[in-house]
């Protein structure tokens, strides 16, 4: 199928949903179809539907490669920060050929993904904030000059410094006569890494499936690590999210074992990875509960270096992408969240409590209270969230759920019994607090056969972005295509 078919198709799938809900009258079919074509082509349009469709007008950035960085016209793009820069005074010149773990720990982590921004109190004519940022993975033929190794001293040497290149980092920038500077000399710089002290709470905190011989409570961790997108919260902490921790895990767990439908549910094990070469915490056959203290959303506050990060498992566990923020009407927090794999779901978080947000100290246990919910969507437009909660409906001890602790652990499965709507690779959800209306950006799925109307291309491999209008007094609400 030629690409202009391709847009056709998407587009009288699209024009059918719309024609019956009346909204061609707003244009979003012209526009959801010219999103479907590489060149964007204008629409004609009358006078009213021009104000709908502003939003969208930009020129385009032309498609290609090269070695200089492409920017839309009246912008410029300036290096901030950079992988190795030191985020402490007096160290040396950065080198990556004799780089070893330690020295990874206080320089700028590799591959950024989410960044944060939370805004700091500044002189006169300044502004300076903190950048919190997501390190999601290594990338070893592109770190180590000499090559990747597979054995010996030197591949525990390249997992050293990969383990402290990824996770997290906070740096101070300061905005300084039109240009934005880091400062290598910051109290508030920190790496927080695979290997940093972290502690978990929630209803999964001490469940025996988290407790290790390294940590018999099952309240303590080491590290985080491929963290993708991530959020802001209202009293100013950073969420960051650990989406594909299966790829570090190797090794393999009998049919018998207790964690094998788990693991199996998440890609955990198989092949020796890197890290569970030189790691044993890292080999689920040596260590089977450790994959269970990954896949979870870790609020870290940047004002306070010396703050443990701490581990929401009330947040549920699964690949998380993205863990968005919006203060309801009543007060109440909610957290959009997806799980970033084909045919997986899009979960949301309601708090019990309501945010203080001039009061943080207050907020500091609010994400362990809630209420974990996955979305189903209809055909007809219809959004409904199933409520992840033990012992209502299927969620109980004869389909294996024996606490809150299992249902969060186990959330996929969970959400499974619950029928939610497996998606095309939720990514970033976002809310939009003027509107009160959410964004899901779905990315691709190249392996979808089987259509649905809120997926509605086979072998996608472009993605779309989903709509959601939410009633706040019933917590359910509409679905339609941007």
């Amino acid at each position: 199928m030629n690409r202009s078919n391709r847009a056709s198709g998407l587009a009288e799938l699209i024009a059918s949903r719309f024609s019956r809900r009346q909204f061609l009258r707003h244009s979003l079919l012209g526009g959801a179809a010219a999103s479907a074509t590489i060149a964007c082509t204008p629409l004609a349009t009358n006078s009213s539907e021009q104000g709908t469709q502003a939003g969208f007008n930009f020129n385009e950035i032309q498609h290609g490669f090269g070695a200089q960085l492409a920017v839309a016209d009246g912008h410029q793009a300036e290096v901030l920060i950079r992988w190795g820069d030191a985020l402490k005074p007096g160290l040396a010149e950065f080198n990556p050929e004799t780089l070893d773990g330690a020295g990874q720990q206080q320089r700028f982590g590799y591959n950024n993904d989410y960044v944060g921004y939370l805004p700091l109190r500044a002189a006169a004519g300044e502004q300076r904030g903190l950048l919190c940022v997501n390190h999601e993975y290594p990338l070893p033929k592109m770190m180590f000059a000499d090559g990747v190794a597979n054995s010996g001293e030197r591949l525990t040497q390249q997992v050293a410094v990969e383990q402290a290149a990824v996770g997290n980092s906070i740096v101070e920038v300061r905005l300084r006569e039109g240009r934005w500077h880091y400062m290598a000399d910051s109290e508030y710089n920190r790496r927080i890494t695979a290997n940093s002290d972290m502690t978990l709470s929630g209803p999964a905190a001490g469940h025996p499936r988290l407790q290790t011989a390294a940590d018999p409570t099952g309240r303590q961790v080491f590290g985080t690590f491929m963290n993708c997108a991530g959020g802001m919260t209202p009293w100013g902490t950073y969420l960051t999210c650990e989406e594909n921790f299966d790829s570090v895990f190797g090794g393999e767990l009998t049919p018998q074992h207790a964690e094998y439908e788990n693991y199996q549910r998440l890609w955990v094990g198989g092949e020796p990875t890197r890290w569970s070469r030189v790691d044993p915490r890292f080999d689920i056959h040596h260590t089977p509960n450790e994959a269970n203290r990954f896949g979870w959303v870790v609020e870290i506050d940047p004002r306070d270096p010396q703050s443990k990060p701490v581990k929401r498992t009330a947040l549920g566990r699964f690949k998380h992408e993205g863990a968005e923020t919006m203060v309801r009407n009543d007060g109440r927090l909610v957290v959009y969240m997806g799980d970033d794999q084909g045919f997986e779901y899009i979960y949301k978080f309601v708090s019990r409590d309501v945010v203080q947000p001039d009061n943080p100290a207050a907020n500091k246990d609010l994400l362990d209270h809630g209420i974990l919910y996955v979305a189903r969507l209809d055909a007809e437009g219809g959004l409904h969230w199933a409520a992840l909660q033990y012992g209502s409906g299927p969620l109980t001890p004869e389909n294996g759920f024996y606490s809150q602790a299992d249902v969060v652990l186990e959330a996929r499965r969970a959400a499974d019994f619950l029928q939610a709507t497996p998606m095309d690779r939720p990514e970033d959800i976002v809310p939009d607090p003027r509107s009160g209306k959410v964004y899901v950006m779905l990315s691709n799925n190249i392996e979808r056969e089987q259509t649905h109307a809120a997926n509605p291309r086979a072998n996608n491999r472009f993605g779309h972005i989903i709509e959601l209008s939410e009633d706040e007094s019933s917590g359910n609400g509409r679905w339609d295509m941007l």
